[in-house]
C-alpha cells in the first residue's frame, strides 16, 4: 500500500489516499487512533458511479463513523471511477438497460453477467485491502462491511472470516450464486430495503433476506426509492456497528 495523499479534516479525522497494486482507494481514521489504541475497520460498500463521484457521500459516512470511533476505507471498483473498462461487464449492462427500457424481464442470465465479474474481481481486491490496512498499528479487527453492492458484500462475508458484521443495502439485481451464499452466513446482518426501489425487485430482497443463515438479522424497510434513503436509516446501522464491532 502507497499513500498518495492525507490531509487532516475539520473534525480531526485524518483522510488518506493510497493505491494497492493501482487500485485506488481512501482511507480514514479518527484523531483518537494509535497504535497504542487502534480502532476497529468498517469497508465502505459503494455503488458503480466510482470514488470520485461517490466521494462526499464516503467522506459524510466516514465522518460519522469515526465520530463512533471506527476507520474506514473505500476503494475503486473494478472497471470504475479512473480504472480499467471491462468491455464484457460494460456489454451486459447495456443488455440490462436495454431490457428496463424496453419493459422485458431481466433475466438470471443477464443479471449473471452484470453482477458476477463484478464480485468475482472486488472481493479479492477488498480482502488484499484489508490485508494491507490491518497492517497499519493504528487500525485493527474486528472488521465490519457496510452498504454497496449486496452480491459483494454477501461474497466478502462468506469468505473472510474477518468480517464479523455487515449492514447490507437491498438496492442491487441479485446473482442466483447469491442467495446459496447468504445461506453460510452466520455473522450479524443488517439490511436496508426501500420498498418502493423503482430499479430493483423487492421480493428477491426480500427472499435473499430470507436465505441469510444468520441467527441474528434484521430488516429495515423504508418507503420511498432508491435514493430517498432516510437520515435515521445511518443513525440505525451507525448503532448496529457499535454493537458488535466494540
Amino acid at each position: 500500500m502507497q499513500f498518495t495523499s492525507e490531509q487532516r479534516l475539520d473534525d480531526g479525522v485524518l483522510e488518506r489516499s493510497f493505491t494497492l497494486d493501482g487500485i485506488p482507494g481512501i482511507l480514514w481514521t479518527p484523531e483518537s487512533a494509535s497504535a497504542s489504541a487502534p480502532v476497529p475497520l468498517i469497508l465502505l460498500g459503494h455503488p458503480t458511479l466510482g470514488l470520485r463521484r461517490m466521494y462526499p457521500r464516503l467522506a459524510d459516512r466516514a465522518r460519522h463513523s469515526a465520530a463512533d470511533g471506527f476507520a474506514t476505507a473505500a476503494v475503486e471498483l473494478p472497471g470504475c471511477g479512473d480504472r480499467p473498462r471491462l468491455p464484457e461487464h460494460d456489454r451486459a449492462r447495456a443488455d440490462m438497460r436495454r431490457a428496463l427500457q424496453a419493459g422485458e424481464p431481466v433475466t438470471d442470465e443477464i443479471i449473471d453477467a452484470v453482477v458476477l465479474p463484478l464480485v468475482d474481481q472486488a472481493v479479492p481486491e477488498l480482502r488484499a485491502a484489508m490485508d494491507a490496512i490491518l497492517a497499519l498499528p493504528e487500525v485493527t479487527g474486528p472488521v465490519g462491511y457496510s452498504g454497496g453492492v449486496i452480491s459483494i458484500g454477501v461474497r466478502l462475508a462468506a469468505v473472510d472470516p474477518r468480517i464479523e458484521a455487515a449492514a447490507l443495502f437491498a438496492g442491487s439485481f441479485i446473482p442466483r450464486t447469491t442467495y446459496d451464499e447468504a445461506r453460510r452466513l452466520t455473522i450479524p446482518l443488517h439490511v436496508l430495503l426501500q420498498w418502493d426501489d423503482e430499479g430493483n425487485d423487492r421480493q428477491a430482497a426480500l427472499d435473499l433476506f430470507d436465505a441469510f443463515g444468520s441467527k441474528e438479522k434484521s430488516l429495515h424497510a423504508n418507503m420511498g426509492g432508491h435514493t430517498g434513503v432516510p437520515a435515521h436509516a445511518g443513525a440505525a446501522a451507525a448503532h448496529f456497528f457499535t454493537r458488535h464491532l466494540k
